[in-house]
């Protein structure tokens, strides 16, 4: 995985996790979707450093 793409997956995370969050204090989504959503992100960033194979 190049340093882009890594870039790139932290740069979505980051987006979505900020939506996910201000749905939730807008009262549009409730705690759980909120916390699945921002774990499936987590764990999309968490497969891309591994792919990148250096841990980092």
């Amino acid at each position: 995985m190049s340093e882009d793409d890594l870039e790139d997956a932290v740069e979505t995370f980051l987006t979505e996790y900020e939506r996910a969050k201000g749905e939730y204090e807008q009262g549009y989504a409730d705690a759980d979707a909120t916390l699945e959503l921002v774990e499936t992100h987590v764990a999309t960033l968490r497969d891309a450093v591994e792919e990148r194979g250096d841990g980092a």
